[in-house]
């Protein structure tokens, strides 16, 4: 697994990449288990009302969540390139410039 997490204004996201061989989640809506990769990470936006209530920069809004979005890779370079940018997304969502988040990438190492 490898770990691709952004922070920004107080908070942070983190999805996961799932790397051939490794058991990806299965659901409805997953990809090929054929897939050499499997990215899956939460997605939301801000809403006026209801939802979580999350400390951004020092305000509070309201997020609301949708159903992860597993997508599938033929490459560890294109796997790669597109979580992070999904994770700039999310944030882009809730009032943060893209260019703020702070992105790491991590091997997760089994015990």
């Amino acid at each position: 697994m490898i770990l691709v997490r952004g922070r920004a204004g107080g908070t942070e996201l983190t999805g996961t990449l799932y790397e051939r061989g490794e058991r990806a989640p299965s659901f409805r809506g997953a990809p090929d288990e054929d897939a050499a990769y499997v990215w899956v990470c939460d997605e939301f936006y801000e809403v006026d009302s209801g939802g979580s209530v999350q400390l951004i920069d020092d305000r509070e809004i309201h997020l609301a969540f949708e159903s992860p979005m597993p997508r599938g890779f033929d490459t560890r370079q294109q796997a790669l390139e597109s979580a992070k940018e999904h994770v700039r997304t999310q944030f882009a969502r809730i009032g943060v410039d893209p260019e703020d988040v702070d992105l790491e990438v991590e091997k997760e190492v089994e015990p």
